[in-house]
């Protein structure tokens, strides 16, 4: 038998996300489901039996397909797969048939000129390995590098060696789309409100600090990232900028299987990670752990030059390093019990565990309008950060009537985070302050969907999300004064931030002559914030009640060619940061302070999306559309406040011995204060494509470009904030595999200008290269790569008002080098299960993207 004709039924049957190979395998099983009109008169219908197991490890296959060919009539009469026991149960009609049985990357059996006259055991089949099919597999799952669904594309991350050993950081700074910058903050096409989850969920690997803890969960654990540009009616509406699911992996092969990777670098870097599986009969048992000790240099400067009217200017320059060491360790465990054929319920807990040093040193020159030197003087801001979460999660899964797709699906999810930073400021190796954080939260989750496929093309879906989340964050501020520290009680504050959301969607999907498939959905979202500022016995309440309607559409204009089309309306809720009205410093003259009358921002978005395959050429390519209201916009301005250098102290200019400081010591510089607001609105335009192209079978070139133009419109307190902007970014990968199997990788990055209208940021670039070798008859592998080769990912920005400017450079993390072994131990089969994979925990709701266009 054929084995794509094989590898279509076991896709069919698995529910696979492919549609394109589903859609042909659909007329196919509809005759081999059928009987022929001759047989219908002179046959009669019997039972066979039998069982298929992997030949190496005597575990049961599951998925396994069985073929009868009837010779006489040339065609397939019946077929049948496997169950979890590889145990086969198929009935048919009396007849002489040649009976196949093929597993994807097994050889296969087959028995010629069986005569069928009775009910019977054919007995116990032993498939072997095939190398040669494996490898096929394995170099289409390296050409498929992204796909294209109705409401999401999937970035497959297993071919990308600059990655190996790193962190999901690394990753999501590769995938299309996505940008991280120098703090880490991930941005999807320019927009840094992006929403991040694991597994389609809100996850305790992510914690309190999403930035950090992205930089500690390893690069190996993820199976794939899902950049959803236009999310349907399944999903949150939070988030303007899209949303990033991480899918981890999860092997579903019977017996012990998975890989262990070690990795070690410079700076200072090492770290073990691992993920295993253990499946055996109605259980599979899953972990995925890992331990990072990354040091991570960094350095900045700001200079700044301060408008005294008709007195000359004064220049008040700082330089900064740092260094900070991350030192944690991440534990996921669960398991699934298969109740039955129908009934599946997986549970799993998550703890990680960090202890973090973050040691600052500000070295801080004042000058005169000559830029003669006034004071030099040494910030040294010491700090120590433990975090630690846990999370548990229980999943149930109900099949209705055989059909995988008509299903119920049940979560619960619990999160308590814990944050607590201590540190002590010195000024000149004198004491100056003494800071305190200490957040907790804790988080539930409860989700319900359900999906009721509707005759061979139509869906009906529908469900319930609730997020209760609570924050609670007590700040202490402490000043040494007479050989004492003593709270500042304008600065010392305890915020509770609560913040329940109810959702309720419904969509509705169909497929129309196998050309044209849409998506109909509409959410309802109610949102009830509490924030309770203890310090000050301030205490308010906020409801929102929105409608967020989605649309996704789908036209396969060729086999090679289709189209999408993408509307929704989201929300963007205030963080708990940006409205609490207690300022944090992060040095002596530069603050951050919350909003307490920020508004939630609205947008609407429209996504075109075009996918052609030009032979050896793919092309993903997107125009897309944003229309923002009541935007958060970040402003610099000054407080009235002065911080005296030479007394390391800091008095506003209504205080009344200000005047007489200020006639004493004319070293003052005016502290300034960077705050959110709600600008009237913003419209952002944009293209992307993605381009692969793989001339030869050792080489892959992929590129992606983002070209956006955003407009800010809107005034506040008098000024106007109206601007401008135009900006891209590129990134270009290059795959070749050298002379003894040696793949070689080398991608750039540009991320142009930007500006609105108190700043603008310089473009930056960088390299990166990384190489890799299979060793071990490729159980093993070994991967070295160069992070930011030429030391150039700086982020440079210039802010202007009509007080001041500042120019000011920043350099998060500085190039490194990284080596990294993996192991993998019974794994030689591992992709065979890549696409069944793809319905396990993956994604949100129900599967009617998984049925669309690729």
């Amino acid at each position: 038998m054929n084995k794509t004709l094989a590898f279509g039924i076991l896709l069919l049957t698995s529910l696979l996300s492919f549609k394109s190979i589903a859609q042909t395998e659909v007329k196919e099983v509809a005759i081999i489901g059928s009987k022929s009109p001759t047989q219908s008169l002179v046959a009669k219908e019997v039972i066979i039996t039998g069982k298929v197991i992997d030949k190496e490890t005597g575990q049961p296959l599951e998925y396994a397909t069985i073929v009868f060919f009837s010779k006489a009539e040339n065609k397939i009469i019946t077929g049948g797969i496997t169950d979890a026991n590889g145990d086969f149960n198929i009935p048919v009609d009396t007849g002489t048939y040649d009976i196949t049985i093929e597993f994807i990357s097994f050889k296969t059996i087959t028995i010629a000129n069986k005569n069928i006259n009775e009910s019977q055991n054919i007995g116990s089949f032993s498939l072997e390995i095939d190398a040669e099919a494996l490898g096929e597999v394995e170099v289409i799952a390296e050409r498929t590098t992204v796909e294209l669904k109705l409401d999401k594309r999937i970035y497959n991350v297993g071919q990308d060696l600059t990655v190996r050993g790193g962190t999901v950081s690394d990753v999501l700074d590769n995938v299309p789309s996505v940008s991280v910058d120098v703090d880490g903050t991930v941005a999807l096409r320019g927009n840094q409100n992006v929403t991040i989850l694991i597994n389609g969920k809100p996850s305790g690997l992510v914690g309190l600090n999403s930035t950090d803890a992205l930089r500690q969960l390893p690069a190996d654990a993820i199976e794939r990232v899902e950049v959803i540009t236009a999310p349907s009616s399944r999903y949150d509406a939070e988030g303007t900028g899209g949303i990033l699911n991480i899918i981890l992996r999860r092997s579903k092969l019977q017996g012990m299987n998975g890989a262990v990777t070690l990795n070690a670098g410079t700076p200072t870097t090492y770290g073990v990670s691992g993920n295993v599986n253990y499946r055996t009969g109605d259980f599979n048992f899953f972990n995925t752990s890992s331990y990072n000790y990354r040091e991570n240099p960094g350095n900045g400067l700001s200079e700044r030059e301060t408008f005294n009217g008709d007195q000359p200017s004064t220049y008040f320059n700082e330089y900064r390093t740092s260094d900070r060491i991350q030192n944690g360790f991440t534990i996921s465990n669960g398991v699934e019990w298969y109740i039955n054929d129908s009934a599946s319920l997986t549970a799993s807990f998550v703890l990680r565990n960090s202890d973090n040093e973050n040691e600052t040193s500000n070295e801080t020159f004042q000058l005169d309008e000559n830029r003669d030197l006034i004071r030099r003087f040494v910030r040294l801001s010491p700090e120590t950060e433990s975090d630690n979460t846990f999370q548990y999660s229980i999943n149930f899964d109900k099949q209705f009537g055989g059909n995988s797709q008509h299903r119920l699906t049940t979560d619960f999810q619990y999160e308590n985070s814990a944050e607590d930073e201590f540190g002590v400021i010195t000024n000149d190796d004198n004491p100056s302050q003494r800071l305190q954080t200490l957040e907790d939260q804790k988080r539930i989750l409860l989700q319900t969907d359900y999906v009721w496929p509707i005759g061979d093309d139509s869906q009906f879906e529908a469900g319930y999300r609730g997020n209760f989340y609570v924050l609670d964050t007590d700040y202490k501020l402490e000043n040494y004064i007479n050989d004492d520290f003593v709270i500042n009680t304008g600065l010392t504050n305890n915020l509770i931030y609560t913040e329940h959301v109810n959702a309720a969607y419904t969509q509705y999907g169909s497929k129309i002559k196998d050309k044209f498939s849409y998506l109909l959905g509409l959410r309802l979202e109610e949102t009830r914030i509490t924030v309770d500022q203890v310090t000050t016995g301030d205490f308010s309440k906020r409801n929102y009640l929105g409608l967020f309607p989605t649309l996704n559409l789908s036209y396969e204009i060729t086999e090679d060619q289709s189209l999408t089309l993408g509307y929704n309306r989201r929300i963007s809720r205030p963080r708990s940061r940006f409205i609490n009205p207690f300022p944090s410093q992060s040095s002596p003259t530069t603050q951050f302070i919350g909003n307490p009358a920020l508004n939630p921002s609205y947008s609407n978005t429209v996504d075109i999306g075009y996918l052609s395959e030009f032979g050896k050429l793919t092309l993903s390519s997107s125009l897309y559309y944003q229309k923002a209201t009541e935007t958060f916009n970040f402003i610099q301005q000054g407080t009235g406040d002065y911080y005296f250098p030479e007394l390391d102290f800091t008095i506003s200019e209504n205080d009344p011995s200000y005047g007489g400081l200020a006639a004493q010591y004319d070293d003052e510089v005016e502290v300034l204060q960077s705050t959110p607001i709600n600008l009237a609105s913003n419209t952002r335009i944009g293209f992307e494509f993605t381009l692969t192209y793989r001339p030869t079978t050792k080489w892959n070139l992929n590129g992606n470009f983002n070209l956006f133009q955003s407009q800010n419109r809107g005034d506040y307190n008098g000024t106007n904030f109206d601007a401008d902007n135009i900006s891209w970014f590129a990134r270009i990968n290059s795959k070749y595999t050298l002379p003894g199997d040696i793949d070689w990788q080398t991608r750039f990055f540009y991320r142009g200008p930007s500006e609105d209208a108190q700043n603008k940021r310089r473009g930056m670039a960088s390299v990166d290269l990384a190489f890799s070798k299979d060793i071990f008859d490729s159980n093993a592998s070994i991967a070295f790569n160069i992070s930011d080769v030429f030391n150039s990912r700086v982020m440079i920005s210039e802010t202007t008002t009509p007080t001041f400017q500042t120019y000011g450079e920043n350099q998060w993390r500085q190039r490194s080098f990284n080596v990294a072994f993996t192991y993998r131990f019974n794994q030689q089969k591992r992709e065979q299960n890549r696409e069944r994979r793809g319905q396990e925990g993956g994604g949100e709701g129900g599967e009617f993207d998984d049925m669309q266009f690729e």
